[in-house]
């Protein structure tokens, strides 16, 4: 049995050593791999050197050790850059997302004794030392308060939050000297996306903070569930919450057709409200995320860390944005887009109808008066191909506002997440009732 545990290096050196140790080793095996192919008369490039199922496993596994940014550079990579990265390199990629190493119980006694004192132990009836669940930044363990209620305790890994920027620019280092990662994609711009969200996921108190924003804005909502937080056990480095029981989201696809509808048309009518309603956006579509509890017929939400409040500008541009997509009105579409942020500069013409005519694209659920079926839409391939044949033309593409760019995630996440189920959408009669609501249509 594979061992899942790996003590977490905490301080500057140790990490950049381990970046360093990879990078000797990619490079041995470069060597080794080269000699191979040239004395079988093959002439490799750099790149095909550098991608060997060893070398690629080296890497996800070394990422997978320092957590933290290191990884959430993978995740995000897995995510934003989609298609553009080499085939064997994204399988690795999305591998991450699930494949963190859990702390040894040493390692993390000596964390609870430092936040919580010698006495840790004291306010809780049992205690699971072994985590339930392992990520980028943190891992979650269960417990039961000597009240009887059952918790669930988010403990952050040690030297997280202060090695966040010097672990990205080492891991963008390796990336880019390594050629792993192809000239068009956009690695600056991800990266700068990377440090900022994970600063503010690296801050419990923050995400304790945005979850009673979200109690806050959905009330006694008959569709979902927001963890409670325990705010006397909970810092910066550890967040103490509600357990509350439910399934995978993914595991509806076997559930009736009606389950599922209901499913996928209140995540998409939330997205709206986060856009237009709340201006507030769980911007982290991750299928983990979303739990559903069959009793109650509700879907809990859970990981508020990655959350954006969303400004009038953006929210009004947006809703301008669809409402001229309904209307196939592509002149008030790029009027929108303008204000959203996305031709700030000299843009060709062409290039402006591009990115015109994707946002149309993806708007055709919007656009369907009854039902959309997203499984059986090839929407999100359409979409993906018409982006990546426009990222190949690097003089003329202007990266967009980051907090779009954020938008267009979670509303992806909605749309593979919708076909993932098989659902039926009424998606222009959740925009029409929810736009009806926000204060741009007052």
């Amino acid at each position: 049995m594979k061992n899942n545990e790996a003590k977490v290096p905490t301080g500057r050196f140790s990490r950049l050593t381990k970046m360093g140790g990879l990078a000797s080793r990619l490079a041995g095996n470069v060597l080794l791999e080269g000699a191979k192919q040239f004395s079988q008369g093959k002439s490799p490039s750099i790149q095909q050197l550098m991608m060997t199922p060893t070398n690629i496993g080296h890497v996800a596994d070394k990422l997978s050790q320092l957590r933290g940014a290191a990884m959430k550079v993978g995740q995000m990579l897995s995510m934003d850059a989609g298609d553009l990265v080499p085939p064997e390199l994204a399988e690795i990629l999305a591998k991450l997302r699930s494949d963190a190493k859990a702390m040894p119980h040493k390692q993390l006694t000596q964390l609870l004794v430092q936040h919580w004192g010698p006495d840790w132990l004291a306010p809780f009836a049992q205690f699971e030392l072994h985590p339930f669940a392992a990520a980028s930044i943190g891992q979650v363990h269960l417990a039961y308060l000597d009240t009887g209620e059952k918790v669930a305790i988010k403990i952050q890994y040690p030297g997280i939050r202060d090695s966040i920027d010097s672990d990205i620019d080492n891991v963008a280092s390796l990336l880019t000297v390594s050629r792993l990662i192809p000239a068009n994609v956009k690695l600056d711009t991800l990266l700068a996306q990377a440090k900022a969200q994970l600063h503010n996921e690296a801050d419990y108190q923050f995400e304790a903070e945005q979850i009673a924003l979200y109690q806050q804005q959905l009330g006694d909502s008959s569709n979902f569930i927001v963890p409670k937080v325990y705010q006397q056990l909970s810092n910066k480095s550890i967040l103490c919450m509600q357990y509350i029981e439910g399934v995978a989201i993914e595991s509806l696809v076997s559930a009736p057709q009606d389950v599922r509808d209901s499913v996928a048309s209140a995540l998409m009518e939330l997205c709206f409200k986060e856009l237009f309603c709340f201006q507030l956006l769980q911007s982290d579509p991750n299928f983990a995320n979303f739990q559903y509890q069959a009793q109650s017929q509700k879907i809990v939400l859970l990981d508020f860390g990655a959350t954006r409040a969303i400004s009038d500008t953006l929210s009004q541009g947006y809703m301008q944005l669809m409402q001229g997509a309904i209307a196939q009105n592509k002149q008030q579409m790029a009027m929108a887009a303008q204000q959203i942020g996305f031709f700030q500069d000299e843009i060709d013409p062409q290039q402006k109808q591009l990115i015109i005519d994707i946002f149309y694209q993806a708007c055709e659920p919007l656009r369907t008066q009854e039902a959309y079926h997203f499984g059986e839409s090839d929407l999100a391939k359409r979409i993906t191909q018409a982006g990546k044949a426009m990222s190949t033309q690097q003089n003329e593409w202007h990266t967009p506002p980051t907090d779009a760019i954020f938008i267009h995630r979670k509303l992806a996440g909605m749309y593979l997440l919708a076909a993932k189920l098989n659902a039926k959408v009424k998606v222009n009669q959740l925009f029409l009732d929810v736009t009806r609501l926000s204060k741009h249509n007052a």
